[in-house]
């Protein structure tokens, strides 16, 4: 997806100065942003208190919403730097289409891995006949410095890795948990983790101590560490747990967000990652330009989503939290 804000704020994300350095319960507060003519979603990467998770800096959940007899997700071709995105269905289809050539449908159950490395452009649409409901999470994930001028790659797994244990059912999207790798390529330590647990599932999953968690509740309503996540709302964890106590009382879903902290300074801005404020205009100016992000097939000429215009102010890093 993309950030279409027709103002978007810059962000300067990573450093260590904003992990948490012991287990943390911080319910983060999301924001609603239209994504293209009407579709809604919630923002809960980057929100006030926290702009990442690990390598984790960008979570969009949508849904479930009801899209018979609209078009439902509609975006048009825009650009990527520096960063994957990992698009995860629950309800739905999406048809993506990038300037590689990739054109795939994917639905509930499969990852859809595209890595921006140098810069790419795709869109983002459901199917002219598709089902009724919509329901997922767009994320991205910040590449480090070493891989994040990569050439563009785009992957769809449809069988993914996973346990099922105790009444919840984990299907592995990114990384590795109990026993299990996801097929995706990732470029720093993390794990993304879909969590499905059945009513009165009451169950400890195992984690990573190093790693710094969050979850969202996708789908329903679950307690975790005895804190109880709503539909839509995302837990941040902190670092040093070796287990994480999720349980709930009707079926529902969390995703597992969680990585090493990373120890780059990026800048975020629209839909481009970078160093420097100066390298992301420069992005910007390419895109503007036709350069760099390549063409996606089956839009005519201009379908295009424009750039907005860069901050008044220089980019000046603030750090991982707000």
């Amino acid at each position: 997806m993309s950030d279409l804000e027709p103002r978007p704020e810059p962000h300067v994300l990573g450093g260590l100065g904003g992990v948490a350095a012991r287990p943390a319960l911080d319910l983060l507060p999301g924001k609603t942003v239209t994504l293209g003519e009407k579709m809604q979603v919630r923002r809960l990467l980057p929100t006030l208190g926290r702009r990442m998770v690990g390598a984790w800096a960008f979570v969009d959940h949508y849904g479930p919403d009801d899209v018979a007899g609209t078009d439902g997700m509609q975006v048009i071709p825009h650009p990527h730097t520096g960063l994957q995105t990992v698009s995860w269905l629950i309800e739905g289809r999406v048809h993506h289409r990038d300037s590689l050539g990739s054109d795939v449908s994917f639905g509930p159950g499969e990852l859809a891995l595209m890595t921006a490395g140098h810069g790419i452009s795709h869109s983002e649409q459901s199917p002219v006949a598709h089902p009724r409901l919509l329901q997922g999470a767009q994320l991205w994930v910040a590449l480090p410095d070493a891989a994040r001028d990569t050439a563009p790659a785009f992957a769809h797994h449809a069988d993914l890795p996973g346990f099922s244990s105790d009444g919840v059912t984990a299907t592995v999207l990114m990384g590795s948990l109990g026993g299990a790798t996801s097929p995706g390529t990732a470029y720093s330590p993390l794990v993304g983790v879909d969590l499905a647990l059945d009513a009165g599932a009451d169950v400890e999953i195992p984690l990573e101590p190093g790693f710094e968690h969050a979850v969202l509740a996708s789908s329903g309503s679950s307690v975790v560490e005895g804190a109880p996540v709503e539909h839509g709302s995302m837990l941040y964890l902190g670092t040093g747990r070796r287990t994480l106590r999720v349980s709930a009382t009707a079926p529902s879903r969390l995703l597992l967000l969680g990585g090493e902290p990373f120890k780059e300074q990026i800048v975020m801005w629209w839909n481009f990652v970078g160093r420097e404020g100066e390298e992301v205009a420069g992005f910007r100016e390419q895109w503007e330009a036709g350069e760099r992000f390549g063409h996606v097939e089956g839009f005519e000429d201009g379908e295009r989503t424009p750039a907005p215009p860069m901050p008044p102010v220089p980019l000046k890093p603030r750090g991982r939290e707000r």
